[in-house]
């Protein structure tokens, strides 16, 4: 989630850090969070959130998202869109959020934020997590008297399930946005939100084309990709790791190593 700066504590916080918070349709400030905010999606947000409006991912990033590039890496992100009128969410009615049950990782994270950084260690970069609070002044939720950690929260938001989920995705994007990587032009832009986002053409693209002739893919995982989403999904992590150069995840079949090249 993009957040102005006033409203983040610049304190970093761990699993283990406490806060008191409440949100019930009662509250005053009911839903008012879900107004004027600008929701980074993820790649697991899309697929849980297509499935539950039963449309396509295409439909999906069509209907309701944005594309936000971001200036240090030139990663494209899909961003929900706001309504016009009074900038709220489109899933968002009075009796709360229409698609609670599947709701975007930062929905569920809500007052928490998460970071990501790289550290140096004896065995190398490592990736460390860290958490903020997000004080917004017209939130009343911090009132309550529910004492959580951050842990808890977690899993009793379900956001520990997407975190595994998009873990590899994320850690994408943290080693693209380092000093030194080099701009991405606007065609693998294009193939980098594909295989982010838009899950159904990139589906069509691998199975609609001489992919398969190309790389030399278990066979297993090919069947699999088929049926299963997720797999389809982690699919997509490993050809990103590809085409950025950051990982050599697929291997290009003997007999098109020229061409590749």
């Amino acid at each position: 989630m993009f957040l102005s700066r006033r409203l983040v504590e610049p304190i970093k916080r761990t699993l283990n850090s406490k806060f008191k918070f409440g949100c019930y349709k009662g509250i005053v400030c009911f839903s008012k969070c879900c107004s004027r905010a600008d929701v980074l999606l993820t790649p697991y947000d899309i697929v849980r959130m297509k499935n539950r409006l039963g449309i396509t991912s295409g439909e999906l990033l069509d209907r309701y998202t944005y594309t936000h590039i971001d200036e240090k890496s030139s990663h494209p992100y899909a961003a929900l869109k706001m309504i016009d009128d009074g900038g709220e969410c489109p899933f968002v009615t009075d009796e709360g959020c229409s698609i609670y049950e599947d709701r975007p990782s930062n929905c569920r994270y809500y007052p928490i934020g998460q970071g990501l950084m790289i550290m140096g260690s004896e065995k190398g970069a490592v990736n460390e997590e860290f958490y903020f609070f997000i004080k917004d002044p017209n939130c009343l939720g911090y009132q309550e008297e529910k004492e959580w950690t951050i842990e808890t929260w977690r899993i009793d938001q379900g956001v520990d399930l997407y975190d595994e989920m998009n873990k590899e995705w994320k850690d994408i994007q943290l080693r693209r946005n380092v000093s030194g990587q080099p701009q991405l032009d606007s065609k693998k832009q294009g193939m980098l939100y594909m295989a982010s986002y838009d899950i159904d053409r990139f589906k069509k693209f691998i199975f609609e084309s001489n992919f398969f002739d190309l790389f030399d893919i278990d066979k297993e995982e090919v069947e699999k990709m088929k049926t299963d989403e997720i797999a389809l999904m982690k699919f997509g992590f490993k050809y990103l790791k590809y085409i950025l150069m950051l990982e050599e995840t697929l291997k290009v079949k003997e007999g098109y190593k020229k061409k590749a090249v």
